[in-house]
This record gives C-alpha cells, sequence and structure tokens, in this order.
C-alpha cells in the first residue's frame, strides 16, 4: 500500500505575493518608486552636465551655464551650443525611445532575450531609409522618419508571425533566432546596396557608425514629437500589457482588449525604434540591458518599468558616450561602447535562461 505525503501546513497558507495589498503598502511602494525615480532623475541631470563639460577640449561648468543663458559668445560657447547640446538631447530621446522599445518587446514576446538590435527591428529601420536614401533619394530628416517607421513596423510583424507560427504562443528562442537572421539578411542586402550605389554610401556611412554627433537641433526637434507621443501611449497600455502577461485567456476575462493592445504595443515599438534609428543610426543592446535593470527596481509594475526605463536608457547613452570621448583620442562610437557592455550581458542571460530551462 502507497502512503501519499500530506502537505505541509506551509504550503496549504497563502504565500506572501497572494496576500491582497493594501492601501498602506501601495502607498509604500509608490512612495518607493517615486524616491528611486527621483534619484536617477538626478544622477540623469548630472550626466547631461557631464556630458556638456567633457569633450576632445574639456569646458568648464560656469562656461557651460553662462553659454546656456546666452550670456558669453566663445569658441567654446560654440561648441557646446552647436556640437554638445544636441548630442546630449539626441542620447535622452534616443535612450528613452530604446530602452522603451526593449520593455515592450519584452513584454509582449514574453522573451528576456528580445531587444530592438537582436529582433532585427533597427536593421529594419535602417534598410527602408537606405531604400529611401539609394531609390527615392531622400535626404530630410522627415523622410527618414517615415521610411524608418515603415521597415520597424514590417520587421516587428515579420518576426513576431515567425515567433508565433504554429505555436500557442510565442517562442522565445524562435522569434530571437527569426530576428537575428532577419537582421543579418537585412545587413548584408543594405551592405550590397551601398557599394553598388557610390551616393547612398557616402549619405549613410556615418549614420550607419550609431553616433549621437549629429550637430543639428532641428534633426533632433523633429524626433521629439513622435518619440513623446510614443512615450504616453507606452504609459498607457501598461495596465494592459500587466495582464497579458498573465496569459490571453485571463487579460480577457479581466477587461483587456487583447489585440488592441498588442496592436497599439506593436506601433509604439515601430516609432521609438523608426525614431531612433532615424536620428542616430542602429545602436544595439540599450533595449537589451535597460529592461532587465529597470524589472529589479519595478518588479511586476509594467508602468512603473516604463517610467524606469525612461530614465535608465539616457543614463547608460549618454554614460557611454562619455566614455567613447575619453577613452581614445579619435572618439569611439557609441554604438561599439554599448556593444562592448552589452554583448557579455546578452551572452550571461542566454547562459541563465538555458540553466533553468527556458530555452
Amino acid at each position: 500500500m502507497s502512503i501519499h505525503k500530506l502537505p505541509s501546513i506551509s504550503s496549504l497558507l497563502p504565500s506572501k505575493t497572494a496576500l491582497p495589498q493594501t492601501p498602506d503598502s501601495r502607498k509604500k511602494r509608490t512612495y518607493r518608486h517615486s524616491l528611486t525615480l527621483f534619484s536617477l532623475c538626478v544622477l540623469l541631470l548630472f550626466t547631461c552636465i557631464l556630458s556638456l563639460v567633457i569633450g576632445a577640449k574639456s569646458i568648464s561648468p560656469s562656461i557651460v551655464f553662462e553659454s546656456l543663458r546666452g550670456t558669453v559668445t566663445s569658441t567654446a560657447s560654440q561648441i557646446i551650443l552647436e556640437a554638445r547640446v544636441p548630442r546630449t538631447l539626441v542620447g535622452l530621446l534616443v535612450g528613452a525611445a530604446l530602452a522603451v522599445a526593449g520593455a515592450l518587446i519584452q513584454s509582449l514576446t514574453r522573451n528576456p532575450l528580445a531587444d530592438p538590435g537582436i529582433l532585427g527591428v533597427n536593421a529594419g529601420s535602417s534598410f527602408f531609409v537606405l531604400i529611401g536614401v539609394a531609390i527615392f533619394g531622400n535626404h530630410l530628416m522627415s523622410e527618414h522618419l517615415w521610411f524608418a517607421f515603415l521597415g520597424a513596423l514590417t520587421t516587428s510583424l515579420f518576426v513576431y508571425f515567425i515567433g508565433t507560427y504554429k505555436e500557442a504562443r510565442v517562442n522565445p528562442l524562435k522569434i530571437t533566432l527569426a530576428g537575428v537572421a532577419l537582421g543579418a539578411l537585412l545587413a548584408g542586402v543594405s551592405s550590397s546596396v551601398t557599394l553598388l550605389n557610390p551616393q547612398a554610401f557616402d549619405e549613410m556611412r556615418f549614420w550607419d557608425a550609431g553616433s549621437l554627433d549629429i550637430r543639428n537641433l532641428s534633426l533632433t526637434f523633429a524626433a521629439i514629437a513622435p518619440i513623446t507621443f510614443a512615450l504616453i501611449v507606452a504609459l498607457l497600455i501598461a495596465p494592459g500589457l500587466d495582464n497579458l502577461a498573465l496569459g490571453e485567456d485571463v487579460a480577457q476575462g479581466l477587461g483587456t482588449n487583447v489585440k488592441q493592445t498588442q496592436a497599439l504595443a506593436l506601433l509604439v515599438i515601430a516609432i521609438l525604434c523608426g525614431s531612433a534609428t532615424a536620428l542616430a543610426g542602429p545602436i544595439g543592446f540599450v533595449g537589451l540591458m535597460i529592461p532587465h535593470v529597470a524589472r529589479k527596481l519595478a518588479s511586476s509594475s509594467q508602468r512603473w518599468l516604463t517610467l524606469y526605463a525612461m530614465v535608465l536608457g539616457p543614463l547608460l547613452l549618454i554614460s557611454a558616450d562619455i566614455i567613447g570621448r575619453v577613452i581614445a583620442v579619435n572618439e569611439v562610437r557609441v554604438s561599439i561602447v554599448t556593444a562592448f557592455v552589452g554583448a557579455p550581458v546578452l551572452i550571461y542571460l542566454a547562459r541563465k535562461l538555458n540553466s533553468f530551462g527556458k530555452l
């Protein structure tokens, strides 16, 4: 006769995570998140000041503040206003866009390895911008933006379709492999087009390296509206994504319009990735690393995750740009610095997930 082991008393008690949250606990959690977010914003402000001060020629903070106030005109002031201010603004916009896009992609696909670069979204944006330059003769920032949006949206839909083909839900390994393969294919085709088209090569060679050195405020201002709109929508759909994390059936039972939430998330991803790529070129790994750090701080809340990503993304990107300026006489592109940091993170995450049998 077999003897069945009786469950322990502790296993019958509700876990801490299952206990309903009281108003006091929610208030404490909100206060903690707000304080952490404020501290990160102060750190980001300090990093922005460093970005204006540090470079090939270091400039004192007093001259920086006087230049921003318009009370001094000198060579140093010209460097600050025409080079470093646009560069810092681009870092703020692109960092927030890539980090939030990465957080959305990981939440939507339930794949912790998802990233705009790894899933080929950045490559799709770059490819469509190249097609616009080589075939349609696009040269304006607004034209680059529209083609980058289309490329990001097309690539996102294709990779998402491959990842869900003949599957009950998204397969993390399949969607990652599809993104890497598509990104490599588009990168190869892009290289062929630039080699056969000297005009496109001249137009794309600097932009395609991934840099914050735009030196043009008008180009930066053109991307502010779409990125701001997409970030607001990302915050609005956060509760729906929280419900989707429980499963589509549960989300529908909780009143979430699953298809609408997924469609809006894809649209936001396309706008953010398209804007970031059109503005600074393809920059990888920001959307991979930042969501994991933000998730540690935000726990299970998609809205707090998005807010943290908005601050941590620019913090990482501007810091990487500063490092690239000081480690070599001829500055190292920010995309190279983020790749050096992000590649080991990707390997670590892949090994960690594989050890838990999730891949």
